[in-house]
């Protein structure tokens, strides 16, 4: 007799764990990966800057095209928890002479600027302080 609503109490639990609907139990960090490109560091890249201007703006490129050096690849990566990955590349060319002949940014970034929408501001309420004879209030 135990044995059975011992068993049938294995199988309940069973089957209301697997007919959860919760969705996004574990946290997930945010998880860059690549060059850090930002909206106002891009925005200095102009034509006409040496390589080394572009490095040190910009950083270490991912990609150097292997037998043709004027191309310059930054790629960054970002995935924030449960969300799409969004992928954003920077194609840097070079002229002969090492100076930017060209850029192009695949899609725009996002502002950092701009207060994300779940941020909230919690704004402590001021109250004044309670006498020691009137704890219960």
């Amino acid at each position: 007799m135990q044995l059975k609503s011992m068993l049938s109490a294995i199988i309940l639990a069973l089957s209301l764990t697997a007919c959860s609907t919760v969705d996004k139990i574990v946290y997930r960090i945010d998880v860059p990966q690549g060059n850090y490109l930002e909206a106002a560091t891009v925005k200095q890249l102009e034509v006409g800057m040496s390589a080394e201007q572009v490095q040190y703006l910009l950083g270490t490129p991912v990609l150097i095209e292997p037998f043709d050096h004027s191309k310059w690849y930054y790629v960054y990566l970002q995935q924030k928890a449960y969300q799409k990955p969004e992928q954003y590349t920077l194609i840097v060319n070079f002229d002969q002479k090492g100076k930017v002949a060209s850029f192009d940014l695949d899609k725009p970034l996002p502002d950092e600027s701009k207060p994300a929408i779940n941020n909230a501001v919690i704004h402590a309420e001021k109250t004044a302080p309670k006498s020691w004879w009137k704890f219960w209030q």
